[in-house]
């Protein structure tokens, strides 16, 4: 499976962005998807996921209310909506396939090369 990864940009506190993922290769239906972000000197940390289905979905706690993921199988992409931005949110974004139900990068077999997303106070 290959990932690509789009949609970061500048914004400001309290903006939106919709970052997402377009995959090719591999049934891309068959995979949970998941969203990582990694901000300069820190690991890269767990965002949300969603199951092949669409019908599950996990967050972060600090994501939750804020961000929404979604999943449209019949265009192989993933998104991520993410709403009431804060300069904490900096970071790059990956997306990430896998066929396990976790939140470590270690569950995740395939990886995008990542996108930045900056937000501005």
């Amino acid at each position: 499976v290959q990932l690509q990864a789009s949609g970061g940009g500048l914004v400001q506190a309290g903006g939106s962005l919709r970052l997402s993922c377009a995959a090719s290769g591999r049934a891309f239906s068959g995979y949970t998807m998941g969203w990582f972000r990694q901000a300069p000197g820190k690991e890269r940390e767990f965002v949300a996921r969603i199951s092949w289905s669409g019908g599950s979905t996990y967050y972060a706690d600090s994501e939750k209310g804020r961000f929404t993921i979604s999943r449209d199988n019949s265009k192989n992409t993933v998104y991520l909506q993410m709403n009431s931005l804060k300069p904490e949110d900096t970071a790059v974004y990956y997306c990430a396939a896998g066929q396990r139900w976790g939140t470590s990068p270690s569950s995740y077999d395939y990886w995008g090369q990542g996108t930045l997303v900056t937000v501005s106070s």
